[in-house]
């Protein structure tokens, strides 16, 4: 494997794993805290990718703070993030984050809050290298509120202990 391959595995990863971690959880103003289905539709360079489900126990806390629970978390090693675009209504949320390094990438994400039990989403991430595109994710979202968080312990710590959930908001960004 080349060090250009390497490279752009690393960063694919980094884009996939970002995507996918998005659009584990689903929280804003207007929606009701519970059990909570999300279903992930990817497509990878214009091919699609396997639909997965994850179930979620969301807070009253994570519903009430929309930029948290939707927006991507940036910790990375040789790269810079800056959120460069960022719109918030109790009806839709769109950010965009832009990190330039060794791999540079350019995330956006686009929620709509139709219901206070559904919501849509597309999130997408374009990675490049040497300024060449390397890879284009763009995943649809689901979100269907589903009932109430079975256990006292799941509301309380906002995952439930056989959730197939992925942990935390947004996966981070690392390199």
């Amino acid at each position: 494997m080349s060090a250009l391959d390497l490279h752009c595995a690393r960063g694919c990863g980094l884009a996939v794993a970002l995507i996918l971690g998005a659009a584990q959880t689903g929280a804003a103003d207007g929606l009701r805290a519970g059990q909570w289905r999300t279903t992930n539709s990817p497509e990878i360079d214009g091919v699609a990718g396997p639909v997965q489900q994850s179930i979620r126990c969301l807070t009253p806390e994570a519903v009430a703070d929309l930029d948290k629970t939707f927006s991507p978390i940036s910790r990375t090693t040789n790269s810079t993030c800056e959120r460069v675009e960022h719109e918030s209504t109790p009806q839709r949320l769109k950010w965009r984050l832009q990190c330039t390094g060794q791999i540079d990438m350019d995330v956006a994400g686009e929620f709509t809050f139709d219901s206070p039990e559904h919501y849509t989403a597309v999130i997408t991430a374009r990675s490049f290298m040497l300024g060449r595109l390397m890879q284009s994710i763009r995943t649809s979202v689901e979100g269907q509120r589903v009932g109430d968080c079975p256990w006292p312990a799941c509301e309380a710590e906002g995952e439930c202990a056989n959730s197939d959930a992925d942990e935390g908001p947004i996966a981070n960004l690392a390199e």
